[in-house]
This record gives structure tokens, sequence and C-alpha cells, in this order.
């Protein structure tokens, strides 16, 4: 499958002189923090907003008054005319199906991350940008940062040397009772549940699941595919790979007493053709340092590793080990952030409006998200199966377990599916 850029081809709708009409569909915990972002855009008006939780409208609405359309369904929302773009902020397992719907409706998509829930979506995502010719960004935000680009161009450059290993982790001492145990009970008032569960099986509501911790429920997500993936991305990106040629997780529940699917302790390795390792640890019993100089994720090369984080990335020197001449092999570097997390937010926006506006390719495009998002999917399908996968990534197979390969996708509730 070919590394195509967004399409290019096809002139703005957008007036120069015109304010880009955004909707958002999701407007909970992160839209709204998305949004903040898009409102510090001189060009930019909220249309519409969408969202499964009544209250969630009314408060936009109060917000913005009467100007601003509030929908329950984002298909009638795709509807209205007037929308240049949409921002999707739903839960992981809607991304897919809001996201092509739009594209396929002709609007621009700024679709959080993870993309999807599955890797058979995420292509799917790229299809449908690509043949509606489509402006789709990924809420991967910190690509958007002078810190990390300057940091990216610092180990592309070849100054740590030949990189051969990197780690990040997601760390949280939720121990003991996690998420807790809940009992099913009726869904809140002005929740239409059956349309937040969409694609996924019918069940009953349970507070631990909606609005926020879903993200502890493999139906519906991850947090490997929910905070792992930016550093995944970050470290894909500096070291210029595509994808992973295996991969290998273990970890369960071990300790923590709660309804949660996915493990309170896990390990991930990842190997890259180009001769590298990637080690992703998931620790939600203890939340303890776990790099030497502190920061997201480091990048150990051959001449000195780099700490990164979003105030400072940290570039320290090698010295010579075992039968080596012991002195520094480069000098002692800092790369200095310019700013809190939330304006990479903003900044992020910003990119995705500009290329509203001149069809450029995005910072991180469906396909760069798409890539990311696939590395935390097969990390979860490693762990589910505890077997090492080896994989094909131009027709996104895993060439040595079958079984995994059922586990790209999954069968749709009724009447839901994919364009």
């Amino acid at each position: 499958m070919s590394d195509q850029a967004t399409q290019n081809n096809v002139p703005s709708r957008v007036n120069p002189n015109d304010k880009i009409q955004v909707g958002f569909i999701g407007v909970g915990r992160r839209g709204t923090q998305v949004m903040g972002g898009f409102l510090e855009q001189p060009d930019v008006e909220v249309a519409a907003v969408c969202d499964v939780f009544e209250p969630a409208i009314e408060k936009m609405k109060a917000k913005f008054g009467d100007k601003v359309k509030g929908y329950r369904d984002f298909r009638k929302m795709l509807e209205q005319k007037d929308l240049d773009a949409v921002v999707v902020a739903t839960p992981d397992h809607w991304h897919a199906i809001q996201t092509i719907d739009a594209c396929d409706a002709g609007k621009d998509v700024y679709v959080e991350k993870p993309i999807s829930q599955t890797i058979h979506e995420g292509r799917r995502m790229v299809d449908a940008a690509w043949r509606n010719n489509r402006v789709v960004t990924v809420g991967l935000h910190r690509r958007s940062t002078k810190i990390y680009s300057d940091m990216v161009k610092f180990v592309q450059g070849g100054n740590i040397g030949k990189v051969t290993v990197c780690r990040c982790y997601h760390r949280s001492n939720m121990y003991p009772s996690g998420i807790g145990k809940c009992e099913p009970i009726v869904p809140p008032a002005g929740l239409d549940w059956d349309m937040w569960l969409g694609p996924r099986p019918d069940r009953p509501f349970q507070e631990n699941i909606a609005p926020y911790k879903f993200r502890w429920w493999s139906q519906y997500s991850s947090q490997i595919a929910n905070n792992g993936v930016h550093f995944l991305d970050l470290i894909r990106w500096a070291n210029n790979e595509k994808a992973p040629s295996s991969v290998c997780g273990i970890g369960g529940k071990y300790v923590i007493d709660d309804d949660r699917q996915i493990p309170d302790t896990a390990e991930i390795t990842f190997e890259f053709p180009s001769g590298h390792l990637v080690v992703l640890g998931t620790y939600e019993a203890n939340g303890n340092r776990t790099l030497a100089r502190g920061g997201h994720f480091e990048v150990r090369g051959t001449l000195g590793s780099i700490f990164c984080g979003d105030k400072l990335c940290e570039v320290v020197p090698e010295i010579g080990g075992q039968f080596q001449d012991a002195k520094p092999k480069m000098k002692a570097q800092k790369i200095v952030g310019e700013g809190k997390n939330r304006q990479a937010t903003a900044n992020h926006a910003r990119n995705f409006l500009d290329c509203i506006r001149s069809r450029q390719r995005p910072n991180c495009d469906i396909e760069e998200g798409h890539r990311s998002t696939t590395m935390s999917l097969l990390a979860n399908i490693s762990l589910e199966l505890r077997s090492r996968l080896n994989w094909d990534a131009e027709n996104e197979r895993v060439t040595n377990n079958e079984e995994a390969n059922n586990y790209l996708h999954y069968e749709y509730r009724k009447p839901w599916k994919l364009c």
C-alpha cells in the first residue's frame, strides 16, 4: 500500500475572506479541549455541535447561542451544507464511521487519536480521505510543536548516531480499586446509550464505562492506544520509520481489582526492519519515574541519547564502554520547548485550518495517524494472544499467526457499516 500524500489538486471551497465553518462531533472532555484550540483561531466559527448526551448539547447552545445548531445524530449534522469541516472527538470505536461519512459528505476532518479501533478501519479511513480529496488531520498534536520538530531534525540528522533502542511509558498508580466495579443501571437522563454503543454489541449501561472510563474497556479503547500512541508516533517520526516488522507484548491484570478489560501492567517490544527496538510500558499499578532524566520517552543512539518531554529534550552524550575510548562521543545539548501542551492543540488546529485553505498535507495526516495507531493496535492483539506477531506493513497482515488476522476487524452491530 503506497504512502500517498493527502490529495491537494482540488481548490479550497473556502473563500479566503470567509471564516471556516466547523462542526464538532463529541463535545465532552476531549471535544471541548480541542474546541478551545480552534476558538483561539480568528478565522473559525463553530457552526454545529453533536453529542449523544443532550446536556452536553444544551451546554454548547448556552455558550454559543442559537447560531450554533445542535444534533443528537451525527448523520444529520453532516447534511448541513455550510459546514466546511468537522472535528471527531468521540470514543474510539466511533472514529472510523464518522470520519468516513464526513469525507463522503465533502467535509475536511480533524479526528482525534487513536484514529480507529481496528487496523482495517484505519485503512478504510485513509482510502476515504484520498478518494474524496479531503484534508484529514489526526489529533497527534505534538507534531505541531517546535520542540518535537527540532528533536526529529536532530535525530534524523544523525547527531546521536545510529538509534538502537527507544522507550516510552504510560504510568499511573491506580492500585487498588482502579475504575471500580459497577452494576448495570438505567442510563442517565438525556443519554442515547444505544447510539453511544453504535457498532459494538448491545449491553447494559455502567457508570464506569461512560462518559470517560471506556478507555479501560477493550471493546472501546485501551491505554496503549489512548496515551501510548502519542509517543509511539513521535518515535516513529523521529526514526523515519513506516512500521514495525514484529511486535511482542506480555502483561496482564495482576493486582488491580476492578472491571477493566485491559492489563494493569504490560510491556511491548517492537522490532523495526532498519535495526532498532521500541519498548512501550504501561504501568497502572506504579507511577514512579521510568526514565533517568524524566520526560515522556527516550531515544538511544550510539553517540548520545535524548530524553524527551514537552518542555525540554535533553541530549546526553554517550561515553566509550568496554574496550572503547572512554571520552564523550558528543556534546551535551538542550532543546527547549516554547509553551504549554495546550498550545500544541491550538497549533495543530491552526495547521489544519491552513491546510483546508491550501489543500496541502497537514502535519499529521491520516496516513501517518493510521501507521502510528496500527502500532498500538498490534500491541493489543499481541497481548491478547500472548504471541509475537510478524507484520507485513505493505499488505497489513500478520504472517506467522492466522488467528491474529481475525483481530484486524470485527463484525459491526446492525445497521452500522463502513461505507
